[in-house]
């Protein structure tokens, strides 16, 4: 497992916000591409990452070599060979402990790539899944588009450093074009009633600080009950209720690990004006009160 240390990014809450290592990448351009590996510097310095931490860039990490546990935005995924976990910037997340990383490892800096491939890429599609599982034909040419893209950034002798890193932007754009339209299509894949389920998640990423109620949104949508709850089951496999929970979970931990506020202000900040009532509600889908998971982050 690698490890790296930020350059001076240590929020309030005690988790650092890891910089991108701009003095460790070839020719000082915005990203890196290379192996995964004990060996592995990611930093100048060295820290574990096995502990919660932030990080202001894209990493993507292509398996070979599984399964490996990996916990991003408090949930925990598992990658094995030919998969991929893409992290994007501000997320939280952390390294297993136990596993070994064995693949290839690219980070990018935001404001390597121009707006326009930024947009055609998705990279701030957070309302994407981080896990990725390509089929054969996909995983070839991804393999393929990331080692040509090495072989570009590692072999910068030949041209002057202008033209280098312009030939690093397009096979960059190349190989996210590619992790792309594989993140877009797996979302879709798992969406069978997409119009309806679409419609609610994002009245739901609008509106989840102010409204629990899975009635309300049928209302605002125009669907019936049942037809929302038939929806959300065939995209998520959980109820319309449960889906909203999740999502006010995230945002209160998100809150309890990156913010030093009080908890009864993070509870408001979701839609419970009464503290105690949130802490019933954290406790009952998370095991634990709000104070016991701020303390178990620092």
């Amino acid at each position: 497992m690698a490890d790296i240390r930020p350059q001076g990014g240590t929020a309030g809450d005690g988790i650092r916000t890891l910089p991108f290592p701009a003095e460790l990448s070839v020719g000082g351009v915005g990203m890196q591409v290379g192996p995964m590996g004990a060996g592995r510097t990611w930093h100048a310095d060295d820290t574990p990452l096995d502990r919660v931490h932030r990080i202001d860039f894209h990493v993507v990490m292509l398996f070979d070599d599984g399964p490996v546990r990996h916990m991003i935005d408090f949930a925990e995924y598992e990658a094995t060979t030919g998969e991929l976990l893409w992290i994007r910037p501000g997320q939280v997340h952390r390294f297993s402990k136990s596993n070994e990383y064995r693949g290839t490892v690219l980070t990018m800096q935001p404001g390597f790539l121009p707006r326009t491939t930024v947009e055609a890429t998705g990279l701030y599609r957070y309302d994407l899944p981080p896990l990725l599982r390509p089929d054969a034909p996909q995983l070839a040419s991804l393999r393929a588009a990331l080692s040509h893209l090495q072989r570009e950034y590692e072999d910068s002798a030949p041209l002057p450093p202008a033209l280098h890193t312009a030939v690093l932007r397009h096979s960059l754009t190349a190989f996210l074009l590619r992790l792309a339209h594989l993140a877009t299509s797996s979302a879709e894949a798992g969406r069978r009633t997409e119009s309806t389920f679409t419609l609610f998640r994002d009245a739901v990423e609008r509106d989840f600080a102010t409204q629990h109620s899975v009635s309300a949104y049928a209302d605002a949508l125009g669907y019936s009950r049942r037809t929302l709850v038939r929806a959300v089951r065939a995209a998520t496999g959980e109820t319309p209720k449960g889906f909203i929970d999740k999502r006010v979970v995230l945002e209160a931990k998100r809150l309890l690990a990156h913010t030093d506020l009080p908890i009864g202000r993070v509870g408001a900040a979701v839609g419970f004006p009464d503290p105690a009532n949130f802490s019933k509600f954290f406790h009952l889908h998370t095991g634990m009160s709000p104070v016991g998971f701020r303390a178990e982050l620092r």
